[in-house]
């Protein structure tokens, strides 16, 4: 009996370890070679002058101490994590405070469905489409400056796109509008899975919403936080496609809005795969670091 037992539990492991091949093979194929292979490009001079072909010649960890020794790629991290900063905190402040209103019953707020769609749509607009919307609503004619003067605010246009920290806000605030929607509801789908019981108890106790939404609901939201913290952090580092766009590529004014991916793309750009190769291994090391440090400061602060 035991026997025929253990014979089925092997039965059903093996559909289990069948159906892990797709995911597995995606993984190889996609992943673990891309990441192997831009390890093993990094470790040689591989580049293009003009129509020459210089290397691959095996120079070891010789791209990592040029990089790194460049005063450019700190330039491009601080630039990287300012405008990531800038607009990760309101995301996160909205969208804790949108899921808050949504998943109290008591609020008996109309039309959520609605409002939800509303909120989710800029996830599902491509971020060319909205770099290209700002850029026009934005330029020195664009009808921003129109608006303004004609209401008397300013006397002849703002130069947006020329200023280090309107650049930099409308960066923050385009990848704000892109992502709050998708935060908003995974916060909201936690708050939702709390017990309400707990929620009943703090009202008979006597406090106020204040304190049962940071001595409850924030506590119990804490792995979930995490999460959207490290997935954001992730993406913040990946960031290319709105300042790009923006900034046509050059990361103006003055290189302030050169995240860290596009000064990558230059390098593939000028098939200077060596370099590229490098550069990525980087990145993957400091997204790994800061997503551990998230994750080691968020798990000490629970168990205090």
């Amino acid at each position: 009996m035991k026997a025929a037992k253990k014979g089925k539990v092997v039965q059903y492991n093996k559909w289990g370890y069948i159906f892990l091949i797709p995911f597995m093979l995606v993984f190889v194929v996609f992943q673990l070679i891309p990441l192997v292979s831009t390890f093993y490009n990094s470790l040689f001079e591989n580049y293009r002058s003009g129509l020459t072909q210089i290397g691959p010649t095996f120079v070891g960890l010789s791209n990592f101490k040029t990089i790194l020794s460049n005063p450019d790629l700190w330039t491009y991290a601080s630039n990287t994590m300012i405008m990531w900063v800038m607009g990760f905190v309101p995301q996160i402040i909205v969208s804790l405070l949108l899921g808050a209103w949504f998943s109290n019953t008591r609020l008996r707020l109309k039309g959520q469905r609605f409002f939800k769609t509303v909120i989710y749509l800029p996830n599902l607009i491509m971020a060319s489409a909205f770099a290209m919307l700002f850029f026009t609503l934005f330029s020195d004619s664009g009808p921003v400056n129109s608006i303004l003067i004609q209401l008397g605010i300013l006397t002849e246009p703002y130069k947006f796109l020329s200023n280090v920290w309107s650049t930099r806000s409308l960066v923050a605030f385009m990848n704000f509008l892109m992502w709050f929607g998708n935060t908003t509801i995974l916060l909201m789908a936690g708050m939702m899975g709390i017990d309400t019981s707990l929620f009943e108890a703090a009202e008979v106790d006597g406090a106020t919403s204040t304190q049962v939404f940071f001595k409850i609901t924030l506590p119990l939201l804490r792995p979930i936080l995490i999460y959207v913290m490290i997935t954001s952090l992730v993406g913040g580092l990946q960031m290319f496609d709105v300042p790009q766009i923006l900034t046509n590529g050059t990361g103006e004014p003055m290189r302030s809005s050169m995240t860290l991916i596009m000064y990558l793309n230059k390098h593939l750009y000028s098939k200077n795969y060596g370099m590229a190769g490098a550069l990525s291994v980087i990145l993957f090391i400091i997204t790994g670091i800061l997503s551990m440090l998230v994750y080691k400061l968020s798990d000490n602060k629970a168990r205090r």
